[in-house]
């Protein structure tokens, strides 16, 4: 008994002693499905490094722009590893605020990731954040709504076509609306869509000279066809609907249509969790004829702030979660459909990514398709589609968005709403020297 006692006390000792010695990190990321099914996978990157714990921090996505944001500025040191996007990768990176991905293995192959995706991540030859997946926008759609209306839906439809078919296809008897966006206010919320939808009808968030364009009748043309759509055809409570929101909406057979991420596709079309997963439909984000669609460009990614003590064990566990490594896992666990997508061009080559998502390749025309350094039809000294990258955007993009989430509530006009943008805008363009 006694030798028994003493080797259980050891065997305590020596696993105490290991724990001790372990190294910690802390992510920050967001509450998106794809985030939380890698949560559930880590036990895979645990094993294969026993001695890195992990500590997760998952946040709704503008409280999660929020915090990081703070943190990274304030140097506070919270995070190892934090969940950001193309908009914050370039600007932070020249600010010195994160650290180069330059040991992620020599399997890695930095090389497989999407150009169009890379290519947001990148400053000055280095990656400063790997993507975990990577998105455009286009429509999601019921197959049988489209066809009970006498619609066909055209691979590459016009806004016109889109709005008649929502409000064809809403049925308020049966608690059916013809399209779900987003109204939730955010510069990555209900702005990111609005922008994108802002491109295609000609408008811009400022002329050559950084002077802002709300007071111009493209933003007119543009948030009156959005308020006006949304009051025949969307969901009561518009306002308070993001990502996730209309995501439910759509699984629970709600929506005739949603235009949203293309990352979306997988969620909407798994029988696990859609009740509509056998009737959904994909098309190009709608166009006005100008020449631009109303789709963006994104992508969740990866980064180690130049804050951490712990750069080594961050990079070894994004390495692992962006890794080629890691889709076969998901798709091992979950089915190559349920993969991260976007972010490697050897997943679009695979067969059977191919024939287990029949999204992929209008996500990948989609993500091609748009274009950061010229997204709108007149030009525009800055770049990014669905939003300006500036380090001034992301306070302006959510006080716009509040705005315009407004005006979608009913609390204001569309008029008032843009003349109050215009308003604001200018004033924070000519504070930070942008107008002369």
């Amino acid at each position: 008994m006694k030798l028994n006692t003493l080797i259980l006390g050891l065997c305590s000792a020596s696993a105490l002693a290991f724990a001790a010695h372990a190294e910690s990190i802390t992510i920050a990321t967001v509450n998106n499905g794809d985030m939380i099914r890698m949560q559930k996978l880590t036990d895979d990157f645990t094993a294969k490094n026993p001695d890195i714990q992990l500590q997760w921090v998952t946040l709704e996505e503008n409280v999660l722009r929020e915090r990081v944001t703070t943190d990274i500025a304030t140097k506070g040191g919270q995070y190892d590893v934090m969940t950001i996007g193309t908009y914050e990768v370039p600007i932070w990176a020249k600010q010195g605020w994160l650290l180069p991905l330059e040991n992620l293995g020599a399997d890695y192959d930095a090389g497989d990731i999407i150009p169009a995706i890379a290519g947001g991540l990148t400053v000055d030859g280095k990656l400063y954040a790997a993507p975990f997946y990577g998105e455009s926008s286009f429509i999601m759609y019921r197959k049988d709504l489209m066809e009970k209306a006498g619609l066909t839906m055209p691979d590459a439809p016009t806004w016109e076509f889109v709005a008649d078919a929502a409000r064809k296809m809403t049925d308020r008897a049966a608690d059916i609306n013809g399209i779900c966006l987003r109204g939730k206010a955010g510069w990555g919320e209900n702005m990111a869509f609005l922008t994108a939808t802002s491109n295609s009808f000609g408008a811009r968030w400022f002329d050559e000279n950084w002077v802002p364009q709300f007071d111009q009748p493209e933003w007119k043309n543009t948030l009156q066809f959005y308020v006006d759509l949304m009051k025949d055809a969307g969901p009561s409570g518009a306002s308070s609907n993001g990502f996730n929101e209309n995501l439910a909406l759509f699984q629970q057979g709600k929506c005739g249509m949603w235009i949203d991420a293309t990352v979306a596709a997988s969620f909407v079309s798994n029988p696990k969790d859609s009740i509509v997963a056998e009737k959904v439909g994909y098309a190009l984000a709608p166009d006005t004829g100008l020449g631009k669609r109303g789709n963006w460009l994104w992508a969740w990614s990866l980064a180690v702030p130049a804050g951490t003590q712990k750069a080594d064990a961050a990079q070894k566990f994004i390495s692992w979660a962006t890794s080629k490594d890691y889709l076969a896992l998901v798709a091992e666990k979950e089915g190559w459909a349920n993969v991260p997508p976007g972010t490697r061009t050897s997943l679009y080559e695979n067969p059977e990514y191919q024939k287990a998502a029949p999204f992929a390749k209008m996500t990948l025309d989609s993500i091609n398709a748009a274009d950061p350094t010229k997204p709108t039809v007149k030009p525009v000294p800055y770049t990014g589609v669905q939003f300006v990258a500036i380090p001034e955007f992301q306070g302006l993009g959510t006080t716009v968005g509040q705005l315009f989430s407004a005006a979608l509530a009913g609390q204001m006009t569309v008029d008032d709403a843009l003349a109050q943008a215009q308003s604001v805008t200018t004033r924070e363009m000519t504070r930070g020297g942008y107008i002369k």
